[in-house]
């Protein structure tokens, strides 16, 4: 299966804000809390593609998944319930959705597989990531990607589990 990663553009938008609305309501379906109530949304979306932080992830020109990957400081991270691996440089992921086209494929895998090398690419060896409690698919991925429990993190009021993987 041909794929690339790429920085997702305007022209996106609509497509990423449909792959976000599937993921959602998967969510809901899948009976977790997390992204039932308004957030992301389409304002999201958008304000991650002008600050540079959207990604895609494409197969045969069709996007299949997207990210918000940021190389700068979660503010939310800084104050965690337990302890992070590392104290430095570190790449931020968040809003990981998958088209349900391509759900349950290892689309995901592939996604955070490519983050991990764009961050060494770019000499920042540690990535952080939270999810919800009740998030079982991508409490999976995490476990499969040998990604470390460091705690609890929170957004919105809400506590979410934080996790760190050092790169090497």
């Amino acid at each position: 299966m041909a794929y690339i990663v790429r920085k997702a553009k305007i022209a996106d938008t609509a497509n990423i804000w449909k792959i976000l609305q599937q993921a959602i309501y998967r969510r809901k379906i899948d009976g977790s809390n997390q992204w039932q109530d308004g957030y992301p949304n389409i304002e999201t979306v958008e304000t991650d593609i002008q600050k540079g932080f959207g990604y895609v992830l494409e197969i045969h020109g069709q996007i299949a998944a997207y990210a918000a990957i940021i190389f700068d400081i979660e503010p939310a991270y800084e104050i965690i319930e337990g302890n992070w691996l590392s104290s430095g440089e570190y790449v931020v992921i968040h809003r990981v959705a998958v088209s349900d086209e391509f759900a349950g494929k290892g689309i995901a895998t592939k996604l955070f597989k490519n983050i991990e090398e764009l961050a060494k690419s770019k000499s920042v060896f540690s990535i952080k990531v939270d999810t919800n409690f009740d998030n079982l698919p991508m409490l999976s991925i995490l476990d499969k990607l040998g990604y470390t429990y460091c705690g609890e993190v929170y957004f919105r009021g809400a506590a979410r589990k934080a996790f760190e993987k050092i790169l090497s």
